[in-house]
C-alpha cells in the first residue's frame, strides 16, 4: 500500500512539472494539450508550433515551385523560393540575381554597369521610337507620340517583378557593359536599278535611292489653317540611341517657307547628326492636311533611320524647347490620323561598322577590315 502511494505521488509530481516545450519561448501560448500556439510570425524551422523559437520571413509569389494537384504554380512562398530565411532576424538572404525583403524582384546584372537603368518588365518598350510600332497595316497603329510604346501586361504575374537593363545612349548588352560602334552604309552594298518594292538587284554602284520619311499632319477640325502661328519641334534618335530635339519651328502657311524652317532646324542638330536633308512641304495635296517629305541625303544618314517624332504638345515656361504646340492636331482617327511613315525605302542599309569592320566594344571604335577605313569603315581604300 505504501509503494502504491509513492508511485502515485511520483506520477502526480511529474504531471505537475509537465509544460509546453521551452515555455513557447515567450512567443506563444501553451494549450491544455501541451502544444504551443505561436504568435503570428513565429514557429519552429519554418513550421507552425514547436517551441515558437524561430521567426518566419516575408512571403511572396514563388518564382518557381512544384504545381499543385490542379496544375497551379506561383503560390506564396517564404522568400519567394529564391532565398534562405534567417530565423533570428526574419530577413531573407536572397540568391544572386534577386533582391527585396522577400526576394520578390530580380536585380539587374552588375547594376547595369553604371550605364543604364534597371526597369520592370511592365515598363519595357517596343521600339526605340514611338512610330516603330507602325507596320503599314493600318493607321491605327501609328501616331505622333515620343519614345517607345508600352503595353498593358495586366495578366503577367511577373510584370512588376522581372527586370532588365535599359542602356544609356551609346551603350549596349544585357548589363550595358559594351559600347556601341558607329553605324554606316556598306560601301559595297548599293543596288543598281533599285526597286524599293521588290528589292531586286546585285551589289554595285549607281541609281541610289535615299530614304524618305513622310509626315502627315491633320488638324482636329480638318482645317490646316489652324496651324498658323503655332510652333512645334522634331525629335530625332540616332542609331546610337542618342536623342536630339530641334529648335522651335514656327508654322508658316507658305509651304516654301515652312520647309526651309524644318530643313534648317534638322541640319542644326548637334554633332552634325543629320549632315544633309531635303524637306518638301505640300498643303495642296489634301486641303485638310499638310504633307511633309523629309529626304535623308547626307552621308551620315544613309541607310534606314529611326522614324522622326513630332513634338506637338505645348512646352511652355520652364520647358525646352519652348513651343506652343499643335494643340488641335488629330491623333485618334483611323482615316485622318496624323502619322509618320517611311514612304521610300532607301537603297542603302545601315550596319555596325558598315559591315566592313569589327566593333571594339571596350572603346566603341571600329576596327576596319583590310581595304576599308573611316569611322564606319565606309571608305574604300583598295580592292582586295
Amino acid at each position: 500500500m505504501r509503494n502504491f502511494a509513492a508511485i502515485s505521488l511520483t506520477l502526480l509530481v511529474g504531471y505537475s512539472k509537465a509544460a509546453c516545450p521551452n515555455s513557447c519561448s515567450g512567443h506563444g501560448t501553451c494549450g491544455v494539450d501541451e502544444v504551443c500556439t505561436c504568435y503570428p510570425g513565429w514557429g519552429t524551422n519554418g513550421n507552425a508550433g514547436g517551441d515558437c523559437s524561430d521567426r518566419f520571413c516575408p512571403f511572396e509569389l514563388a518564382w518557381v515551385d512544384n504545381p499543385n494537384r490542379d496544375g497551379g504554380v506561383h503560390r506564396y512562398a517564404e522568400c519567394a523560393n529564391k532565398g534562405i530565411c534567417d530565423r533570428e532576424t526574419a530577413e531573407c538572404d536572397c540568391f544572386p540575381g534577386y533582391e527585396g525583403k522577400s526576394c520578390g524582384r530580380q536585380s539587374c546584372p552588375n547594376d547595369c554597369s553604371g550605364h543604364g537603368t534597371c526597369e520592370y518588365m511592365k515598363d519595357l518598350e517596343f521600339g526605340i521610337v514611338y512610330n516603330e510600332y507602325y507596320d503599314g497595316s493600318t493607321n491605327a497603329l501609328s501616331g505622333l507620340g515620343a519614345g517607345g510604346k508600352t503595353f498593358d501586361h495586366e495578366y503577367f504575374w511577373d510584370r512588376d517583378r522581372a527586370r532588365a537593363c535599359i542602356c544609356d545612349a551609346g551603350w549596349q548588352g544585357l548589363s550595358c557593359n559594351m559600347r556601341m560602334c558607329p553605324y554606316g552604309n556598306d560601301v559595297m552594298d548599293v543596288i543598281p536599278g533599285f526597286d524599293e518594292n521588290s528589292l531586286l538587284g546585285m551589289p554595285g554602284y549607281g541609281n541610289e535611292v535615299a530614304q524618305v520619311q513622310t509626315v502627315t499632319l491633320y488638324d482636329a477640325e480638318l482645317d490646316n489653317l489652324n496651324f498658323n502661328s503655332k510652333s512645334f519641334a522634331i525629335q530625332f534618335t540616332s542609331k546610337l540611341n542618342e536623342t536630339y530635339v530641334t529648335q522651335p519651328i514656327s508654322w508658316d502657311t507658305t509651304d516654301s517657307v515652312l520647309d526651309g524652317y524644318i530643313e534648317t532646324a534638322l541640319k542644326k542638330l548637334p554633332n552634325k547628326v543629320i549632315d544633309d536633308v531635303d524637306v518638301s512641304v505640300d498643303s495642296s495635296v489634301n486641303a485638310n492636311g499638310v504633307v511633309i517629305d523629309v529626304t535623308f541625303t547626307g552621308a551620315a544618314v544613309q541607310g534606314k533611320q529611326h522614324k522622326l517624332e513630332i513634338l506637338q504638345d505645348a512646352c511652355e515656361e520652364g520647358c525646352t524647347p519652348r513651343i506652343t504646340g499643335l494643340t488641335n492636331i488629330r491623333t485618334f482617327s483611323d482615316t485622318t490620323l496624323s502619322t509618320v511613315e517611311i514612304s521610300t525605302i532607301g537603297s542603302h542599309n545601315s550596319f555596325e561598322c558598315g559591315r566592313r569592320g569589327k566593333c571594339d566594344y571596350d572603346s566603341g571604335l571600329c576596327k576596319c577590315f583590310s581595304g576599308f577605313t573611316g569611322d564606319t569603315c565606309s571608305i574604300l581604300t583598295a580592292l582586295v
